[in-house]
């Protein structure tokens, strides 16, 4: 008996770390200051925009590029993530005893960028469990600026607030981003490309239900961090969880091994198996 799974693919944040860091909040309060620094958004009309924004792009920034904002997304990123208070993080020495018994290609699959990527893994102590990180760079290989110079002087910024608070307004008609990112299926498809992964063999694990259902509609059996513990603190034991994409849903990333304990036994039934027929073999030859 061989694995079920090649590899196991990992969103990073909020899913090898709790949202009760606080990391989260860090980073929103970061992208605020920069919609009001850098592109002159007005502060009361900025949690409409990211709401709006995150809901239907995917990310803050993909749906600032999408309603006509220019900026270098490297800048973007510094200044979102280049003043984050990484410290809060430590290391966590039960999760890298959990991935480094896994004997499992093992890959991250983030929004964020490699900068901000590499460092959360370090904070965590985990820097050498991963094979390979993709990321915003890894999406987004020309991403400075995907307008041209004359484009910019007569882009007119998208009202996305006044959009939806039309009568029956969709997302149908929104304008698209030039940034590609989780959920899209074709983000998640390129990923997998970029790492050279089999869905069918690949077990992903993320804390957005959205981006795990785009992760089932491309072929991957999928994990659903409930890190906010919605979903399963009310949940009597044994019970499980039914979330439409998810296969499994895990309260904890530390709780992997009692709740996927198959990423484990097959590897010792393998073991026991060959163990097993090698005996069989010294019998026979010896009697």
């Amino acid at each position: 008996m061989t694995h079920k799974y090649d590899c196991l693919l990992f969103d990073l944040d909020d899913t090898l770390y709790p949202l009760s860091t606080g990391l989260a909040s860090a980073v929103l309060s970061n992208i605020t200051a920069y919609m009001v620094e850098k592109l002159g958004i007005e502060e009361s009309k900025i949690p409409d925009h990211c709401n709006l924004l995150y809901k239907n792009y995917g990310t803050t920034l993909a749906g600032l590029r999408a309603i006509g904002y220019d900026f270098d997304c490297d800048e973007y990123h510094s200044f979102v993530h280049g003043r984050l208070p990484y410290e809060i993080l430590k290391p966590d020495p039960v999760l890298r005893n959990i991935l480094s018994s896994l004997p499992i290609r093992k890959v991250i699959f983030t929004n964020a960028d490699k900068v901000h990527a590499a460092k959360v893994v370090n904070m965590l102590g985990l820097e050498d469990c991963f094979e390979d990180i993709v990321c915003f760079e890894s999406l987004n290989p020309i991403h400075k600026n995907s307008l041209s110079d004359v484009e910019n002087d007569k882009a007119e910024i998208f009202d996305i607030i006044g959009h939806f608070a039309k009568p029956k307004a969709d997302c149908s008609t929104l304008p698209k981003t030039p940034v590609v990112c989780k959920p899209s299926e074709y983000a998640i498809e390129l990923a997998l490309k970029i790492a050279n992964i089999n869905p069918r063999r690949t077990l992903f694990f993320e804390d957005s239900i959205r981006n795990i259902q785009a992760g089932k509609r491309v072929g991957l059996d999928t994990v659903l961090l409930d890190t906010n513990s919605v979903l399963t603190n009310h949940l009597q034991v044994g019970q499980s969880q039914k979330v439409k994409g998810a296969d499994y849903v895990i309260e904890n990333i530390h709780n992997l091994r009692e709740a996927l304990p198959e990423l484990w036994e097959s590897d010792m039934k393998t073991e026991a198996a060959a163990y097993s027929g090698a005996l069989s073999v010294k019998a026979s030859v010896t009697a």
